[in-house]
């Protein structure tokens, strides 16, 4: 199933996405929600994953950021007995509809609510991660690990400020300069968890936590030896839909970045 789902998040961006990508015009760009932006590639590119992905797999169902958009009792499909099929046809839509990039494709398959599967394809360079629980991370089949820095460097890595707290961007703000760097969010989750699996960097904060946006991210990255947590330290689930989660290399990073840029805001379930 691995390759098949593979197979069709390819052709999927080859087909819809690729052909479109510095074409749009204004009519391809619509807003779903303030500040919320949906193209004709997003759309197409749903459908197209919607209608395929359930024959692979007898039963299942689709939960699609588009359809949820649409009709948000989608999302009670999480909680439901039928395997999901969670779908972000077009992470980094802004970054799409403006002309650059990142942006990604991405599919996890849920069982009992639990993440079975994922995949995490990048059109541009057609760079395609995949993983099934327990057999580890694949980058276009070969099997990665991130790489830990054993330098007395500190760890550098994202903040996706803009939905923070304010209390909570503060103390971000002020414990920045004790970590090796505090990159601006590249407004694509997927290319986040992707850079640190290439060791580009070493951690991602983000504040929203929409299912399709971090469901891939987080299995691919916790089968290659990382960490996904909330920030009080709690597993991340999927159908949980609190905000807060830092992602990191490996388990000392984790804790010394949420100890530096957020000590004190909540309690550490993980201690």
């Amino acid at each position: 199933m691995i390759d098949e789902v593979g197979s069709l998040i390819r052709n999927t961006a080859a087909e819809v996405i690729l052909p479109l990508f510095g074409h749009l015009n204004r009519a391809d760009v619509t807003e779903k929600a303030p500040g919320e932006l949906v193209t004709v590639a997003d759309r197409r590119a749903e459908r197209i994953l919607a209608e395929e992905l359930p024959p692979l797999l007898p039963g299942s169902v689709v939960v699609g950021e588009e359809g949820v958009a649409d009709d948000p009792s989608l999302l009670d499909l999480l909680h439901g007995t039928a395997p999901v099929w969670l779908v972000d046809p077009l992470d980094g839509t802004s970054n799409f509809a403006a002309g650059r990039e990142p942006f990604a494709v991405m599919v996890a398959l849920l069982d009992g609510g639990v993440i079975r599967a994922s995949w995490i394809l990048d059109p541009i360079s057609d760079v395609l991660l995949t993983t099934e629980a327990g057999r580890g991370t694949y980058r276009d089949g070969v099997a990665v690990r991130p790489t830990v820095d054993a330098s007395p460097t500190a760890p550098r890595g994202a903040v996706m400020t803009r939905f923070l707290p304010p209390a909570w961007r503060a103390s971000v703000e002020a414990g920045a300069d004790r970590l090796g760097g505090v990159l601006p969010g590249q407004h694509c989750a997927g290319r986040e968890y992707a850079d640190i699996l290439a060791g580009h960097q070493q951690f991602a904060l983000f504040w929203r936590t929409l299912p399709w946006d971090h469901a891939p991210g987080v299995l691919l990255l916790t089968e290659a030896g990382g960490v996904a947590r909330r920030l009080d330290g709690t597993p991340y689930h999927p159908a949980d839909d609190r905000d807060g989660l830092l992602v990191a290399i490996d388990e000392h990073t984790w804790h010394r970045v949420r100890d530096t840029l957020l000590p004190g805001i909540v309690g550490d379930a993980s201690r």
